[in-house]
């Protein structure tokens, strides 16, 4: 064997097993700590590396992400806000994310298609777990999480426990149908899902996080509808997520309009009131700076009218970013999902549109653009699409009864 080719293979067979190793982390990662999710997306990408490449088919993605990091950096030199600490730099932190998360998008389309399976059994095995984990959280209010934390010395109080434990179910919510569709992909059950759809959403509903329980439901309707249409029903949401990030604050300006006319701010519960006081302000600032944005992580900058973040993805990029960060993840998100577009069915790709509506639903209602777990999160899910486009259907050998019948018998009376 050429020594090129020798090298390639145990590329291809490392980046198999630092695959597998991460996908056995994933659900202790959801159900004890979520926010390590970054710190083992950046080992992952910084462990593959040398598997870094940048294809024809990438190169409108990492064009539009390039560009959008040097606009980010340069966002940050009239931010409103400062960080304190060198670590604290929402510029830095992208400037390492971009290339490692990268690097474990490519490790997972050049693994060998052997460790891909792999990966997948251990990742859609262990979700369903970590499902039927969360039902008897769910059932006890979290008695097993809280007995694990007073086991190593570290008790919380049950409604903190309620409170991290609803936070990975997010997590759940987003991941459960790529690791369903990964193990079919690998010859498992289909199955195997109903735990994690089922866990994920009982946990959110008990817990009172309203996000990941309408994210379940959503997510197998997408993935339906990108089954039944598989050509354009990623081109459509790719066109929605767009839009998503175009169209916002004029949606907001609209609803904000007739919100108040009907009083709805009012009559909606405390923590939906603060979302759409959020949105309100950031709407209001955004009129200021419609081009540049107030620049990075500025958001933090508007307490008490906003809170960290204005809790909705697409606010927050024209807030900080302006129209052009707006149009650059807006670019992203569309490329990405057009991507997934199809000529026939295809299970990786209607899980990837699943997972990809229960992103920009969370991103809509929930999370900060550059909160690092969530963007670690975001690369996990673009990691097992790429595992799945890699691993060929496992055959399902089904033998006709009454052959096998028919065979049994002849060999019993030729005996």
């Amino acid at each position: 064997m050429p020594a090129a080719a020798a090298a390639s293979d145990r590329l291809a067979v490392w980046c198999g097993w630092v695959l597998v190793g991460a996908a056995a982390l994933v659900p202790l990662l959801a159900w004890l700590g979520p926010l390590g999710f970054a710190p083992l997306m950046g080992l992952v990408g910084l462990l593959c590396l040398p598997a870094l490449r940048i294809t024809d088919e990438d190169r409108p993605v990492a064009v539009v992400l390039l560009a959008g990091l040097v606009w980010a950096g340069m966002a940050s030199a009239w931010s409103v806000w400062k960080p304190d600490a060198v670590e604290e730099s929402v510029a830095l932190k992208l400037a390492l994310q971009l290339p490692l998360y990268w690097a474990a998008w490519c490790a997972a389309r050049r693994a060998d298609p052997a460790l891909r399976r792999l990966a997948l059994t251990v990742l859609a095995w262990g979700l369903a777990l970590l499902g039927v984990i969360y039902l008897v959280e769910a059932a006890t209010g979290g008695a097993v999480y809280q007995a694990l934390r007073a086991a190593i010395g570290d008790p919380t109080r049950p409604d903190l426990a309620r409170k991290n434990l609803a936070q990975g179910s997010f997590a759940v919510a987003l991941l459960w149908p790529l690791a369903a569709a990964g193990g079919i992909r690998a010859g498992w059950p289909w199955w195997l899902g109903l735990p994690m759809a089922l866990g994920a959403w009982l946990m959110a509903f008990l817990f009172h996080s309203d996000a990941p329980v309408i994210a379940v439901g959503l997510s197998l309707l997408v993935g339906v509808l990108a089954w039944s249409f598989p050509r354009s029903a990623p081109r459509a949401l790719a066109v929605a997520a767009a839009g998503f990030f175009l169209l916002t604050p004029a949606v907001m300006l609209g609803l904000r309009s007739l919100g108040r006319g009907m009083g709805i701010e009012v009559a909606a519960p405390e923590s939906w009131a603060q979302r759409l006081g959020y949105w309100s302000h950031a709407v209001d600032a955004i009129a200021h700076h419609p081009f540049r944005g107030w620049g990075l992580d500025a958001s933090r900058a508007f307490s008490p009218n906003i809170v960290l973040h204005p809790h909705n993805g697409a606010l927050q990029a024209w807030l900080e970013l302006g129209a052009v960060g707006a149009v650059g993840a807006a670019l992203v998100w569309a490329f990405l999902l057009r991507r997934l577009s199809r000529e026939g069915p295809d299970l990786a790709a209607a899980a990837g549109c699943a997972a990809a509506v229960a992103y920009l639903l969370f991103a809509a209602v929930n999370f900060g653009l550059w909160q690092e777990w969530w963007l670690a999160l975001g690369a996990l899910a673009c990691v097992v699409v790429g595992m799945m486009d890699g691993v060929v259907p496992a055959p399902r050998v089904r033998p006709d009864r009454r052959t096998a019948a028919k065979s049994s018998t002849t060999a019993a009376f030729s005996g």
